[in-house]
């Protein structure tokens, strides 16, 4: 991963990086509240050896003082010093557990010994740390003499008495919250990092670009009422998923730069990605632009455009491959006349065989002369092979892929399934985007608000209610007449 791949994990996961870092810091106040304080006091004694008062004297004494210092702090915390101290002060501990809380340090190149005392209240620290003290100048004393001498050449001082700690030294609140923000917060990072490398659904253009090549033509937003409402750029021809529709319609036009045929099937990876809704709205911006336009259900299987469109779909495409239907008898105008809708008829035994057939191709062939453009919605990839079959006869596949829904090994079988055959993939349809966030698409990101698409309203045609193309800006959009005719087909 790249940085930039980083900086995108945190726009997209910022929350779950944030509560694992309140979770942190909530987790180290917690064990701070509740783990019992401790204080801790300490005294400071100073060792030295009696001698006759000259330099040579003062010298070896000190130069003995120093080198028996370390040994005499590690008598500090034996049962020696410290069975008296609980004697003394009636503590309800044997010698080890006491030694547990008493410490002594002794500095390299000094005659001091710093007895150090933790305790779970400031007077017993205190008190303890006294007590030891003057255990262990007894045991000094005592383990010093000589066997003809009645008092010891080594002598302790008390620079320093204990007194009563006024604050604990355990816990250290501030260190215990910056620990827990800064594991919380590696958890965090951990996590979403995790996610990111795990997630295997298509989120975004970055997911689509790294399984394929073919272009990214058009991204339509998640709507939760797109079942109620299929053909948005008719129920709401202002709002943004309409004007991302005619997007898509403008992007598909550089698609088009040979001459050959202007059929496109458009499929997906697996049901419910929006394909049929996609293909519905493009025939219908690209019937509003001023081109002839015919829409084929060639879904056969699961057969919804009729539906969608508001039309009977009794009698199509099924019919008119096996010759029990003229191709004018089943075509059905919508609109303004300027698309055509083909629905798939009686549902046959045999969809594969059909849309494979001679007659299917005799049959785009006669369409491609008639209409500017020819859309086929197909059946997904997947699950049959009618998409891969039809696609070969087309000018190419348009694949419609659901952020958010679509795995990314489902996608690339989807691909795959199309290059195996030698179909072309002409483009790749998002649908479902995100509004907001790194993988937002297009408008979604930039905000077509801003340039004034939200207040903007073509012009109606009093005749009919619909859009009315020939004053309105749909005349900038691609122009579909075929090679060495003027502009757009009446």
């Amino acid at each position: 991963m790249e940085l930039r791949d980083y900086l995108r994990v945190l726009r997209k996961r910022w929350i779950a990086i944030v509560a694992f870092t309140l979770v942190g810091i909530a987790a180290a106040a917690g064990a701070t509240i509740f783990i019992t304080p401790k204080y801790e006091a300490s005294t400071l004694v100073f060792v030295y050896v009696k001698n006759s008062g000259d330099v040579a004297s003062l010298s070896q004494g000190s130069s003995f003082a120093q080198s028996q210092v370390k040994t005499y702090a590690d008598a500090v915390s034996t049962p020696k010093v410290l069975t008296p101290v609980i004697q003394r002060l009636g503590l309800n501990l044997t010698a080890e557990q006491l030694a547990q809380t008493v410490s002594a340090d002794a500095a390299l190149q000094t005659v001091n010994i710093q007895i150090t005392v933790t305790s779970d209240t400031p007077q017993q620290a205190a008190d303890i740390a006294n007590a030891v003290t003057s255990s262990f100048q007894q045991v000094v004393t005592e383990i010093t003499k000589s066997e003809d001498e009645k008092t010891s050449q080594v002598s302790t001082t008390v620079l320093r008495a204990a007194t009563v700690p006024s604050t604990p030294v355990s816990p250290n609140t501030r260190l215990n919250l910056a620990l827990g923000l800064l594991v919380g917060l590696a958890l965090g990072l951990g996590f979403a990092i995790l996610r990111e490398v795990l997630d295997t659904r298509i989120r975004g253009e970055r997911d689509v670009t790294a399984i394929t090549a073919a272009p990214i033509i058009g991204g339509i937003s998640f709507d939760p009422d797109a079942a109620k409402h299929p053909l948005i750029v008719q129920n709401d021809p202002h709002s943004v998923r309409a004007e991302a529709f005619r997007t898509l319609r403008t992007n598909l036009q550089f698609l088009n730069v040979e001459a050959g045929g202007r059929s496109f099937v458009i499929t997906s990876s697996l049901p419910s990605e929006g394909k049929t809704t996609t293909a519905a709205n493009l025939a219908i911006v690209l019937a509003d632009s001023g081109a002839r336009v015919v829409i084929i259900d060639a879904d056969m299987r699961r057969p919804k455009l009729a539906e969608y469109m508001g039309l009977e779909g009794a009698v199509g495409l099924s019919d008119v491959l096996i010759q029990r239907a003229s191709l004018e008898d089943v075509l059905q105008p919508w609109g303004r006349g300027n698309l055509h809708v083909m629905p798939a008829g009686t549902v046959p035994p045999n969809p594969s065989e059909l849309l494979g057939s001679r007659a299917m191709s005799n049959l785009l062939r006669t369409l491609e002369t008639d209409f500017d453009v020819v859309i086929i919605d197909l059946p997904p990839l997947l699950p049959v092979t009618d998409a891969a079959i039809v696609s070969k006869l087309t000018r190419g596949a348009l694949v419609v892929v659901a952020a958010g829904r679509t795995h990314k090994g489902e996608f690339a079988g989807a691909i795959g399934a199309l290059e195996n055959v030698g179909a072309p993939v002409a483009g790749v349809i998002l649908t479902m985007m995100p509004t907001k966030g790194p993988d937002a698409y297009g408008y979604g990101r930039y905000g077509y608000g801003g340039y004034g698409y939200a207040q903007h309203t073509p012009p109606v045609d009093p005749a009919t209610g619909e859009l009315d193309a020939r004053n309105s800006g749909d005349k900038l959009a691609p122009q579909w007449g075929r090679e060495g005719e003027p502009g757009v087909k009446a």
